[in-house]
């Protein structure tokens, strides 16, 4: 029979014994790197490749590497070998790659372009990791047991430079995250030389910024990098580097940042292009070869290359960002610092090292001192040495006897004892005994060193500056000032083309790209509905929409969805939340706001207002009082310069008047000035724009003056008028 042996327990305690210790694994031992620059699972992998000769052999199998590896990295072979994909030159992840490489190790800046497996690829360690293993033999860092207890490894390399800056490093832990971004290796050299020095040096004039191997641009922003190299944490922006084919309209696309890859890009545009937010690449393609990276993007011959790249840079990841987090394992304990924390960090733990370094040599030297001494005895009377060992009878008594005779311990007379019979002549000795001054003069120097802070720092400062001299490279990644970066703003995204808006009696707006409409005018409209005005303008203008309740509504043209003549079009009342009953009943195009809006009204009255009196310097949507509601509005229309228009009257009267006799007015519901005057109670029905008529003799209706009664229309004016009106 079962029984249920379940025991409560408060999920506190549950937490603290099964899930932190794995927290605890993975930010310790697996996701942080250390002041070293390396995580753990990089440093077996290159100790192991140091083990194997490959600092100084041939290049072997990356299998063979894989296999040796495993001694110290309980990880499956494919976690290994991906590890050391990233360390080589050949994969381009790092600004100063560990590995030297033979074969295909894909790119760090493509997604697709997959690595060999590592029976095909072979390594070795690059020449600059003798400065990773600098003296490591000479107990310079710990050493402890590996998985098994079987082998020994190093706790941490020695590092003779600061490999923590100099190659990008990114992990996620539980809780926690590291991100490092490279710097260049002279740059960084310098920084810790001037550090050294001083302290409180001024780094961001030294250390100028990140560098990567990638290339590209860094928008420099100052303040911006000295919080990132004061506290660890901060932004900063990479965009792609470009140049422009003019023979063949093509844009190339050499470097990226490193944050992202070129199929990301290539993705990103295509999406753009497919949705029409931009017109004008007709192609693009990934042309990387053996000569490096390149993508290229057709684009139409009238197209300007440098809007086109600025509105990619905005929209796609040819620029992104890098979010920096120094977060870095010090005597096992995550801390976020600054550069300059860092810097601090890594000359303690260089300082460590060569004090380290400096008592082995101090220890060897006093030993091979020690036997020396003993060794000069003997040169007095070596005939007394022989015949100790001759006269000897037991082995194990050649030792003492020889202490005995020459007043001499233990470890010299086993060297004495050790000398081969065809050494035990007076040159050999005699040249062994010389080294007595030169080892106590090295002896003497070498406690000078390790009793001196100072003499310390100079010999870091002195290895530093051959390093930067013998593997320093340009930089890759140019810096750019943020000021001359011209700043991209929404309007520069918005695609501009010609176009025709259609609005409908309904309250129906179509807006129909001029291509689009070429190629299928016949409109679809509502039963019983009609087009009552179109406009020709283009996507960037303003629009205001002019209702019968005195109001006023602004809309950018590029907030409107394009559509085809087939199709409604956009109903108005939902897009502008008009009113019940309201309706729009013109429309107005602008880009500058210029000229004048004329309001005709039925009680004979015309008001000219300046169209700049609409304009706004907040984005307000709606205007209440555009014009004046006393009297009924007959007529409305938008004119850029004074003309002349056509006014009719109810008892069939027309007057031809200039808008120049009419003072514009900067007050939007201005009631106007009389233009039509009354006859018999008669009110003024509607307004014409001259080119709308044709009258026989114009000058009949003409005016000069304002307000006039106009005159009767002539019979032969007035078939023409009815066409018109019908039209």
């Amino acid at each position: 029979m079962l029984t249920n042996n379940l025991i409560e327990q408060r999920i506190v305690d549950t937490l603290e014994k099964n899930y932190m210790p794995y927290a605890m694994s993975v930010i310790v031992s697996r996701a942080i790197p250390e002041i070293d620059g390396l995580k753990p699972s990089h440093r077996k992998l290159l100790y192991t490749m140091y083990k194997m000769g490959l600092l100084t052999g041939e290049k072997t199998k990356s299998a063979n590497v894989v296999g040796q590896t495993m001694k110290l990295n309980p990880h499956g072979d494919m976690a290994i070998y991906e590890t050391l994909v990233r360390l080589t030159r050949g994969n381009g992840a790092l600004l100063l790659p560990y590995v030297d490489s033979k074969g295909n190790f894909g790119k760090h800046y493509s997604r697709d372009m997959k690595y060999a497996a590592p029976r095909y690829t072979e390594v070795k360690l690059d020449k600059i990791c003798e400065e990773l293993f600098k003296d490591i033999d000479k107990d310079t860092v710990d050493f402890v047991d590996n998985y098994d207890g079987t082998m020994k490894e190093p706790k941490l390399l020695p590092a003779t430079f600061p490999t923590i800056l100099v190659n990008a490093n990114h992990g996620i832990a539980v809780g926690m995250a590291s991100s490092i971004c490279s710097f260049n290796l002279v740059e960084v050299c310098n920084a810790a030389v001037e550090f050294i020095k001083d302290e409180n040096t001024d780094l961001v004039g030294i250390l100028k910024a990140p560098d990567f191997p990638t290339g590209g641009q860094l928008i420099y922003n100052e303040r911006e990098m000295r919080e990132i190299y004061e506290k660890g944490r901060g932004t900063f922006k990479l965009r792609a580097k470009y140049r422009y084919d003019k023979a063949n309209s093509c844009i190339e696309i050499y470097e990226i940042p490193y944050t992202t890859t070129v199929e990301a890009i290539i993705d990103s545009i295509a999406d753009l292009v497919k949705s029409n937010k931009i017109r004008d690449i007709s192609d693009v393609r990934d042309e990387t070869d053996l000569n490096g990276l390149k993508i290229a993007l057709d684009i139409k011959r009238n197209a300007d290359p440098d809007t086109l790249m600025n509105k990619l840079y905005k929209l796609t990841p040819l620029e992104d960002s890098f979010s920096c987090n120094f977060n870095i394992l010090i005597n096992g304990r995550p801390m976020v610092m600054g550069v300059r924390g860092i810097l601090k960090e890594w000359v303690n733990f260089r300082m460590d090292c060569i004090k380290r370094q400096t008592l082995y040599d101090i220890d060897k030297k006093t030993q091979k001192l020690h036997i020396l001494l003993g060794l000069e005895k003997i040169l007095l009377d070596i005939d007394k040495a022989i015949k100790i060992i001759r006269n000897t009878e037991e082995e194990a008594m050649v030792v003492p006897n020889l202490m005995k005779g020459f007043g001499i311990d233990q470890a010299q007379a086993e060297f004495v004892a050790e000398i081969k019979l065809r050494n035990l002549n007076k040159e050999y000795i005699l040249k062994r005994v010389s080294e007595i001054e030169s080892l106590k003069k090295e002896i003497a120097e070498l406690n000078e060193l390790y009793g001196s802070e100072k003499k310390i720092k100079k010999l870091i400062i002195k290895q530093l500056e051959e390093i930067a001299k013998k593997y320093g490279q340009p930089r890759r990644t140019e810096i750019v000032m943020e000021e001359h970066i011209e700043e991209i703003t929404h309007e520069h995204l918005i695609e501009d083309y010609n176009l025709k808006l259609f609005l409908t009696k309904q309250n129906y707006l179509k807006k129909i790209p001029l291509t689009s409409l070429r190629t299928s005018p016949e409109h679809k409209l509502k039963e019983g509905d009609f087009i009552v005005q179109e406009l020709e303008t283009h996507n960037k203008a303003d629009l205001l929409l002019f209702s019968n309740r005195q109001n006023v509504y602004k809309m950018k043209i590029y907030e409107i969805e394009d559509c085809k003549a087939s199709s409604l079009g956009e109903f108005l009342s939902n897009v502008l939340s008009l009113e019940e009953g309201e309706e729009i009943i013109h429309m107005v195009a602008t880009d500058d706001y210029k000229g004048y809006m004329i309001f005709g009204f039925e009680n004979g009255k015309v008001a000219k207002i300046v169209l700049e009196s609409y304009a706004t310097k907040t984005n307000r949507k709606k205007l209440a009082n555009a014009y004046n509601g006393l009297s009924r509005l007959v007529y409305i229309g938008h004119i850029l310069e004074d003309e002349e228009l056509v006014a009719f009257s109810s008892l069939n009267k027309v007057l031809i008047f200039n808008t120049s006799n009419i003072n514009p007015k900067t007050t939007r519901d201005s009631q106007g000035v009389q233009v039509l005057k009354s006859k018999k109670g008669s009110v003024m029905t509607h307004i014409k724009k001259i080119s709308e008529v044709s009258f026989t003799d114009p000058d009949y209706y003409r005016t000069k003056n304002i307000p006039a009664i106009g005159c009767y229309l002539k019979d032969e004016d007035v078939e023409d008028n009815q066409i018109k009106l019908e039209l």
